[in-house]
């Protein structure tokens, strides 16, 4: 192909993908899967990826590679559902990106340029993972993870420090950087609450000894913060555990900022198990009351989502993660989560589904002897339904 030939092609490929109509393709009573991913990295612009002058790009190479799109923040914006998305670059460095629909599930287009996220302190090598609160105080906060090298270990160059990045926003194009969460802990996954409690801010956490190491911490936290533009843990306390023999028995972690329900506040969070192909990531529900959102007052047994087919397969393998989702005025909630740290779907549900999953689902009886006796309790309820006289 001849440049222009070869550009014409890459941008007809481009507008086919952003332009194709997604469709539910499951349903299990809780929620609807979606036929196609939300996001791909062949989905952001070309004009990211490729160098558009004929004379220092005569093949039209790409120059920029994008490897992936996925784990990202979620907000309604007007009238348009817009995702702060973690896009990593093929040299393994990751930025936010905003991509924006009217429709939530199809025909997302990127803004036409990354967002610049102030720095502060010591400079960052990687930053990602940003949960959007719409706060009462009137801000869009984004919390995200921010990555540095451990200089502890100079010969490692795996060695990795994690510590909570806070910026924030009134109009999502310009960002005012604030100080990193202070903690005596590495803090990967911190969600701000919307609301204050008894006139504070509150945050979620998920403390652990090192990058990797859960160590002696471990499950979300719970804490408060007087002002978030010095935000200090003082001291938290562990809401949800880990557990042995659960989904959650490695590491669990709150994904977007609840949502407030009449019954209580909905929480979507990850849990991870190891197992014989490695990590499996998962997702699961919970609810806290209202007053006290710390408390839980819910806790469907198992998982809420798991991969499935094609989700399976990507950079870092069965895993599903969710750090935004989205509720309209009738109800409706958008879940959006990635698949393999690799790309971006779409599940919906309802406030009124949600709810009755969280409410109505059996807990973890934490036994073999526990699941079964659960069972069977549903098995003789249903069969002396089925067994009534019409």
């Amino acid at each position: 192909m001849t440049f222009e030939e070869r550009k014409q092609w890459i941008e007809e490929q481009y507008e086919a993908l952003i332009q194709r109509t997604n469709m539910a393709i499951e349903g299990n009573g809780i929620f609807y899967r979606y036929r196609y991913p939300v996001l791909t990295a062949e989905m952001t612009p070309p004009f990211w990826r490729y160098d558009y002058d004929a004379e220092s790009n005569p093949f039209f190479m790409e120059r920029i590679g994008i490897n992936a799109t996925f784990n990202a923040g979620a907000i309604k914006w007007e009238d348009r559902y817009l995702l702060m998305v973690r896009v990593e670059s093929n040299d393994r460095k990751s930025f936010f990106a905003i991509a924006e629909s009217m429709t939530g599930i199809d025909h997302f287009r990127f803004w036409e340029r990354p967002i610049v996220i102030p720095e502060n302190e010591a400079p960052e090598t990687n930053i990602y993972d940003m949960r959007l609160t719409r706060h009462e105080d009137g801000w869009i906060y984004g919390l995200f993870c921010v990555e540095r090298h451990d200089d502890a270990y100079p010969d490692d160059p795996s060695a990795a420090t994690a510590a909570c990045g806070i910026a924030r926003t009134k109009n999502l194009v310009d960002w005012e950087r604030l100080p990193n969460l202070k903690s005596c802990s590495q803090q990967r996954n911190v969600v701000l609450h919307p609301e204050f409690v008894g006139g504070r801010y509150a945050l979620y956490t998920r403390p652990q000894d090192g990058f990797i190491n859960i160590g002696s911490r471990g499950g979300i936290g719970w804490c408060y913060v007087d002002d978030m533009t010095n935000a200090v843990v003082e001291s938290e306390a562990i809401i949800d555990p880990r557990c042995y023999h659960t989904i959650k028995e490695l590491k669990n972690g709150e994904g977007p900022a609840p949502i407030k329900t009449q019954y209580g506040w909905l929480h979507l969070a990850h849990g991870v198990r190891n197992c014989a192909s490695g990590l499996r990531y998962v997702l699961y529900m919970y609810m806290t009351a209202l007053d006290e959102p710390w408390r839980i007052i819910a806790a469907p047994r198992g998982y809420f989502m798991a991969p499935q087919g094609g989700e399976y397969i990507g950079d870092v393998m069965n895993v599903l993660f969710s750090n935004g989702w989205i509720v309209d005025d009738d109800g409706t909630v958008f879940i959006y989560y990635a698949s393999s740290d690799t790309r971006l779907h779409v599940a919906t549900s309802s406030i009124d589904q949600l709810v009755d999953f969280c409410l109505h689902t059996p807990a973890d009886g934490l036994s073999s002897r526990e699941s079964v006796r659960t069972l069977n309790a549903y098995i003789d309820r249903n069969l002396a339904i089925l067994k009534r006289k019409p």
